[in-house]
């Protein structure tokens, strides 16, 4: 899941030209901007590096003179994991503000499923803090099972309400697709138009076709199902749905980082709110 808000590619270039100007300045209009994205650059780091740690600790455990090594691994995955627990200590509020910016969306259905996620996530941070003051010992009768349960629910659900929305993104420009179809029925059509057409001449084979073109074409949207899907194994394995192991938890834990990190190094590919 993506654990900051969306944003357009002319905001993280002011991003980006903002932060220079601190370092230079120790003062910027925009310096809250400037520190959510360079906690968040180093949270997403963190968290490939914590999965990756997980998938290797799997991938040699069975191995009899790995022991010492598997240890050091899953030490490695418990630091960075506190590590990453420190730079989500002021995302509750970002959470927040993002839901009340997705309250003002034109559509429903996007207004809907946005805000409910950027609320239960950030009761997923609330959370998490909780546990991050039980871990390092500033609340020690805290019960750490009943509120990682309570995480667990709340990133579950804002994956599901961001997944309602991919889908929503989809059935929309397929509607758009049988539309544009339709219109130009009657037009002389380019080769693309022509491969749409193959919706209503064969079928269901149509529809993986038309399905298959639109996610070509729409990469940010690809890439954002791709990482809500793979958010998922942690959730789904943690609250029993659905059982797995480490090392396809670590697998795609490191699938969606990496995700994460080729969005921000690149913020066209990110999906708009």
């Amino acid at each position: 899941m993506a654990e900051e808000s969306p944003g357009d590619a002319s905001g993280h270039a002011r991003a980006s030209c903002c932060l220079s100007q601190c370092r230079a300045h120790h003062r910027c209009s925009n310096h809250s901007r400037c520190r959510r994205t360079k906690n968040r650059t180093i949270s997403t780091f963190l968290r490939a590096a914590q999965y990756t740690c997980m998938l290797l600790s799997y991938v040699i455990e069975r191995k009899a003179d790995k022991e010492e090594l598997v240890l050091k691994l899953k030490q490695l995955e418990a630091s960075v994991s506190s590590g990453r627990k420190m730079f989500r200590l002021g995302n509750t509020v970002h959470a927040l503000v993002a839901a009340r910016r997705t309250t003002q969306l034109p559509d429903v259905v996007p207004r809907v499923c946005l805000t409910a996620s950027n609320l239960t996530r950030a009761l997923y941070f609330v959370c998490d803090t909780v546990l991050w003051l039980k871990s390092v010992g500033l609340q020690r009768d805290i019960d750490a099972p009943k509120w990682r349960n309570w995480a667990t629910k709340c990133y579950y659900f804002s994956l599901l309400m961001n997944l309602a929305r991919d889908w929503y993104e989809v059935s929309w420009r397929l509607e758009q697709a049988v539309q544009e179809e339709k219109i130009k029925e009657n037009s002389s059509w380019d080769k693309r138009n022509q491969e749409l057409n193959c919706l209503k001449c064969d079928g269901l084979h149509g529809f993986f076709l038309l399905l298959f073109q639109i996610l070509k074409n729409h990469p940010p949207l690809v890439l954002d199902m791709v990482k809500n899907l793979c958010d998922l194994s942690g959730p789904l394995d943690t609250l029993g749905i659905y059982k797995t192991n480490p090392g396809v938890i670590g697998f795609c834990g490191l699938l969606s980082s990496l995700v994460g990190i080729l969005t921000l190094a690149s913020p066209h590919l990110k999906l708009k709110q």
